[in-house]
């Protein structure tokens, strides 16, 4: 029979940079990252749906990586970036994804809405950085993101209301200003 000493959640101490600020959190080895953000920082734009790693709707930006943030401990990103949909905009200055979305209705309960942002914006990171996907058919030259490449890009992200032609065209339209920019 365990001591009741052995039965006692270790705590320990985690510290990382979430939307620019630093924080310090003493937590249990056991909670995610999604829990840390939500429960102890209390930014609750990223959403638990499934649980699971299946929905997304809690994808965050960790190191400029899109992760699923129900599916890893808050202690394995000890000392990382970690951005959430919190960090992307204000109200009052919307990051050009969120207006997008808005414009073109990309939402409809919103509660995926978060998790499809980040991770939109973390795809759009990978294509300028020349990152293909499975469907990216011309690798020589600069990637230029088809209804398709979204598609497959973002598709670990699921919207139950089935708003995903109005999220592709919010997409396409911040990626072409991207290139437009870029140009």
């Amino acid at each position: 029979m365990p001591s009741p000493q052995s039965q006692q959640p270790c705590e320990v101490e985690v510290t990382f940079t979430v939307n620019g600020a630093p924080r310090s959190l003493r937590l249990d080895t056991r909670t995610t990252l999604l829990d840390a953000l939500r429960e102890h920082l209390h930014l609750t734009g990223s959403k638990k749906g499934c649980d699971h790693g299946q929905c997304g709707a809690c994808t965050v930006i960790v190191a400029g990586r899109r992760i699923n943030s129900c599916l890893t401990l808050a202690v394995m990103h000890d000392g990382d970036a970690i951005t959430t949909i919190e960090g992307l905009g204000t109200p009052e200055k919307l990051h050009p994804l969120q207006a997008a979305f808005v414009r073109h209705d990309g939402f409809q309960c919103g509660y995926c809405t978060p998790g499809q942002i980040c991770s939109a914006k973390a795809m759009l990171d990978e294509i300028a950085a020349g990152i293909p996907s499975h469907v990216t058919t011309d690798l020589s030259g600069p990637l230029w993101p088809s209804a398709a490449e979204l598609r497959e890009r973002m598709s670990g992200n699921i919207c139950r209301c089935a708003a995903y032609p109005n999220i592709i065209a919010a997409i396409a339209e911040v990626a072409a200003d991207d290139a437009a920019q870029a140009a």
